[in-house]
């Protein structure tokens, strides 16, 4: 078994760990990890590792962490029932080569990790989808899906609970990071809506690649954000950055409405412009928890046909943009790591990684 473990306290740290591989248990089967995507989402998940409890979903030695990756797996071992080796699936996993889980609620459509440690965990987490009765599932889509497909369940979240309650035709809606993943399926799909403005806040460098989306109605630079005339508003902010925030509440003050934290890919900026700001409190958006709200309100079934339903449209729409870089082994992933981390990745290209 080989892990891939980033030093908790320093993410710029990490190293390759060898050992034997997992033996199983009656009623646990062992994942072959296979393929998975790396993208500002994943920084996103070890800068709130700590937080937001990623680091507990695969334990690793004391002081070093498992980065989770959203990825495709094969049942390798089972000692579970209605779980066969050879099954495909997708799911959270860890960059490492194996790993054990506990299926409980197994049957055609995937099943849910039972294993004791992930019990206390969001259970939006926990499942495992077969590909053979997955909504989502096309074979010629699996690089978009390991990708984006995380990124955009959060979007299109961010998406319904901006409409549901009533922020994005509140005047224009800003997002930072406008060429992040998130921010651009978020996009996609506002833009789809009637009635709403969104401006896109990004660096200097990345306007052009955020203009030829065609899906803002306006692209700012950070700069530039006193150019906008001050109005009711939504800020989304993917970013993270604190000078950003700080910019966006001081030029609007309390005619901003709503300000919604949602991920960190500004990572090393994030406690820049802490303090009081003015205008409301930011709100930290937490997928799981509407995840919970929706399935209440549709099912689980019917919130993922609806997810599915608007993925397929998107999926297809990024193929005029996006360009998969592949790599291999642990040495590639090390090397997508640093760089994703680094900041150092186009926004039209993303890494998949085959172990």
């Amino acid at each position: 078994m080989t892990d891939f473990l980033v030093k908790r306290d320093d993410l710029r740290e990490c190293r390759i760990v060898e050992s034997p591989t997992p033996e199983i248990d009656a009623g646990q089967a062992l994942l072959r990890v296979d393929t998975f995507g790396l993208t500002a989402n994943n920084v996103t998940y070890a800068v709130f590792g700590e937080a937001m409890s990623y680091w507990d979903f695969f334990p690793a030695e004391p002081g070093w962490g498992r980065v989770p990756m959203w990825g495709f797996a094969e049942v390798e071992r089972s000692e579970a029932e209605g779980v066969e080796p050879g099954q495909r699936v997708f799911g959270y996993l860890p960059p490492s080569s194996h790993l054990v889980v506990a299926p409980v609620d197994a049957g055609e459509a995937g099943f849910v990790d039972g294993s004791p440690h992930r019990e206390p965990l969001p259970s939006a987490y926990h499942r495992y989808l077969s590909s053979g009765a997955d909504p989502f599932y096309r074979a010629d889509t699996e690089e978009i899906q390991m990708l984006l497909r995380p990124l955009f369940f959060t979007s299109f979240l961010i998406d319904d609970r901006l409409a549901d309650e009533g922020f994005a035709t509140s005047g224009p809606v800003l997002i930072s990071s406008a060429s992040s993943k998130t921010a651009i399926a978020a996009a996609f799909l506002l833009a789809r809506r009637d009635g709403v403005e969104l401006v896109g806040l990004t660096s200097p460098g990345n306007v052009g690649f955020v203009e030829g989306l065609a899906i803002y109605d306006r692209t700012v630079s950070y700069d530039a954000i006193e150019s906008l005339e001050p109005s009711p508003a939504t800020f989304v902010d993917v970013a993270g950055d604190g000078e950003v925030r700080r910019a966006v509440h001081s030029h609007y003050g309390d005619l901003l409405v709503h300000s919604m934290t949602v991920g960190a890919s500004h990572w090393e900026e994030l406690a820049a412009g802490a303090g009081e700001l003015p205008g409301p409190k930011p709100t930290f958006f937490f997928a799981p928890t509407r995840v919970v709200k929706r399935s209440a309100d549709w099912g689980r079934d019917g919130l993922q046909t609806r997810v599915a339903e608007a993925w397929h449209p998107f999926c297809e729409w990024t193929g005029g943009w996006l360009e998969t870089i592949r790599g291999q082994g642990f040495e590639a992933l090390r090397d997508a790591y640093i760089d994703v981390l680094e900041g150092r990745v186009d926004p039209a290209h993303a890494h998949v990684l085959k172990l």
